[in-house]
């Protein structure tokens, strides 16, 4: 059986998935949070073998446990005493390969890459983009190579796909030579989101991606959109940074860049405080104190304005990037809905797509409203643009990217 290891390195977390690639089944995955401090929390799931346990039927196991972790590489330890102990033995699913998630790949890395030291270096050199996501994943690499040294790893960018937006897209009105040398552009984010569902879609249609315009919404914490034209990025919402476009959970989105100058000059908000607000103060959390959009709509039901208020913000964001990314592709034949608002939320897609009638986007109530796992359809058998819900699997998109490559 050839398994691949999945590593997603935060600054102070480690997210691990061991898959065996040639029947894309997951076997195990786990999540060691709070690295440096005083108690760790660590889980580790395992799922069932098929054949190889008493009880077909039997549910995932997790076991969770809390403890002092110093460092990435002591988390690395601890992910290999878990498997040690809870199984799957590494010894009968050794990885052949370890994929990792990297957030920023700037203009440079437009496909999954094999890393070395040069790779290393561009990544750490390219932290100036992503400076909160970078350097965690640098650790998490460089600690995978030190305990799977006789396997290659592969860097996935989450900006790779996005590498097909055409210049009109990514380039930003400001001085060309001020921007080329601060390298200033789009760069757009959640890319390996976006192909997997895209690619997801056309599978569950039984069409070639490659015939498809395509509308993707990821809607987590962090929130973007990207029209897909032929399997190809064309447009996406994020920009520079995961900051621009949508509302999102503690970010703004778009804003008028001069207001943070009037706050710059009028309140005496330093750059860090401009960075902090917008980052950690805005979105949904800076509209109605909660990030979270369950606890919005919650608020919604009791009646309360500002959860009201923060609710149609970011639906009226929403219906404008899907307005416009249908102009941009001249059409629409499939919007996907992802992440954990795109999947669960039926209020924020119903509302999203509202006004969308007059171009064919019809939701059915009852299909948007049942609660299914998988990809399901919650179009319409009128709609002449088919709408789904599409459970995201960036970590066996990575996988797959990893094998591809090797």
């Amino acid at each position: 059986m050839s398994a691949i290891l999945v590593i997603n390195s935060g600054s102070s977390s480690l997210k691990y998935s061991l898959i065996d690639i040639e029947q894309e089944n997951l076997l195990a995955s786990g999540l060691i949070e709070r690295i440096g401090q005083e108690a760790s929390p660590v889980s580790h799931t395992v799922r069932p073998e098929p054949g190889g346990g008493a009880v077909p039927t039997m549910l995932d196991a997790t076991h969770r446990s809390e403890r002092p972790i110093a460092d990435h590489a002591a988390a690395f330890e601890i992910m290999r005493e878990q498997f040690a102990t809870h199984g799957p033995s590494l010894e009968r699913h050794r990885p052949v390969a370890v994929g990792h998630r990297v957030v920023h790949g700037g203009a440079r890395f437009y496909a999954p890459t094999l890393i070395d030291a040069d790779v290393e270096r561009q990544i750490d050199e390219l932290a100036v983009l992503a400076p909160l996501h970078n350097p965690a994943n640098l650790a998490g690499i460089r600690a995978a190579r030190e305990v799977f040294d006789q396997v290659p790893h592969v860097a996935v960018f989450d900006t790779a796909f996005h590498q097909t937006l055409p210049p009109a897209a990514y380039t930003y009105a400001i001085d060309a030579a001020l921007a080329a040398e601060h390298r200033v552009r789009r760069y757009g984010f959640h890319g390996t989101s976006h192909q997997y569902v895209s690619e997801a879609a056309a599978a569950f249609l039984g069409r070639d991606v490659a015939d498809l315009r395509q509308i993707v919404f990821h809607l987590g914490n962090g929130a973007s959109v990207t029209a897909i034209d032929g399997g190809r990025s064309v447009e996406t919402s994020m920009g520079l940074t995961p900051l621009e476009g949508l509302v999102m959970g503690t970010r703004s989105g778009d804003l008028d860049p001069a207001a943070l100058v009037h706050l710059s000059r009028r309140a005496g908000y330093s750059i860090d405080d401009l960075d902090a607000l917008l980052n950690t103060r805005s979105g949904l959390a800076g509209l109605a104190g909660r990030s979270d959009m369950r606890d919005i709509l919650a608020g919604m039901a009791a009646g309360e304005d500002d959860a009201t208020l923060a609710f149609d913000v970011y639906v009226h964001r929403l219906r404008a990037y899907a307005g416009a990314y249908m102009a941009q592709l001249g059409g629409v034949d499939v919007i996907s809905f992802t992440a954990g608002v795109g999947e669960n939320a039926a209020a924020v897609r119903a509302a999203a797509l509202a006004t969308l009638g007059f171009a064919g986007v019809v939701v059915d109530p009852a299909r948007n409203e049942a609660r299914e796992r998988g990809i399901r359809r919650i179009s319409a058998d009128a709609s002449t643009v088919t709408v789904l819900v599409v459970p995201t699997d960036e970590e066996l998109q990575i996988a797959r990217q990893t094998a591809q490559l090797l």
